[in-house]
């Protein structure tokens, strides 16, 4: 399998403004993105981050029925196997030419798009349309704004079909928190959001350890990070996975490196250890290589 298969996440294909598509580690097929965000304004800074900020935007807002009229349009192709016949996919295994979802997503935090409840609401329409009642909604967050009761309200319209929240937690202290988040906020803000709305849905924790010149988190860290997972649990957070991961696109910083396959494992076998939750490994990819 050819590595640009995985590693390619652009999120500009053809002339589209705010659909993508990708072949991803996580979903283990075709995941359909939509950029909220494609101003690049988040309320995180993540060194790893693939954004490059320093280079205008295309958009600085989005266009709700071209949003929408894109993601119709690619969600078509996924649905009769036209989209296997681009040269972006030619190269795609067998097992992973399936479509597994329409992610929220893109260039910064998608829960502070305005409109998401109606987004959320609206390609759920169209998975009916298209006769893909199994394909998810998948929400990428990094939980800072899920205790918000707009925000609340918005996800809640993902109940209407098979869905997933993955909520980024990358951190168990608050010293790294800070490093790996790019900003002076509390952890433990981020804790309780994702164990409030844990009680509403179910979600995915998504863990991305990189490297940051030259070392990685280090095992105390990953330790303090399952003590976290369990302290959401214990506040009836519900949680169907930890995803344990590293880079596997071109961060925006060159100080950030991928983690060997092998300290991954051990790093995950440390959370695995300490939670009650079914813990995968999803492997980095060298982004300086095509193949």
């Amino acid at each position: 399998m050819k590595t640009a298969v995985l590693s390619e996440h652009s999120r500009q294909f053809e002339q589209l403004r705010f659909a993508y598509p990708v072949v991803s580690r996580r979903s283990r097929g075709l995941s359909l993105g939509l950029n909220v965000n494609p101003d690049k304004v988040c309320n995180f800074d993540c060194p790893y981050c693939q954004v490059d900020r320093t280079v205008p935007p295309r958009d600085t807002r989005v266009d709700f029925d071209i949003m929408l009229a894109e993601i119709d349009g690619l969600m078509a192709l996924a649905a009769s196997g036209a989209i296997w016949l681009h040269p972006k996919f030619a190269n795609t295994p067998d097992h992973l030419q399936r479509l597994n979802d329409v992610a929220f997503a893109g260039d910064g935090e998608p829960t502070t798009y305005a409109r998401l409840g109606d987004a959320i609401r609206e390609v759920h329409k169209l998975r009916l349309k298209h006769k893909l009642p199994e394909v998810k909604i998948i929400v990428l967050t990094n939980a800072l704004l899920l205790n918000k009761p707009d925000v609340q309200k918005a996800l809640s319209e993902l109940k209407a079909g098979p869905y997933e929240v993955w909520a980024k937690l990358d951190a168990g202290t608050q010293p790294y928190f800070e490093v790996i988040s790019g900003r002076k906020l509390s952890l433990q803000r981020v804790v309780d959001n994702i164990a409030e709305c844990g009680r509403n849905l179910e979600l995915t924790i998504q863990t991305l350890f990189p490297t940051i010149d030259g070392a990685d988190p280090g095992d105390a860290e990953v330790l303090a990070l399952a003590d976290r997972i369990n302290e959401i649990r214990a506040k009836g957070g519900r949680l169907r996975l930890v995803q344990v991961y590293t880079t596997a696109r071109r961060p925006a910083q060159d100080r950030i490196g991928m983690i060997k396959d092998g300290r991954l494992d051990e790093l995950a076998a440390l959370i695995a250890g300490k939670v009650d939750v079914p813990v995968e490994v999803y492997y980095g990819r060298h982004w300086e290589t095509s193949d």
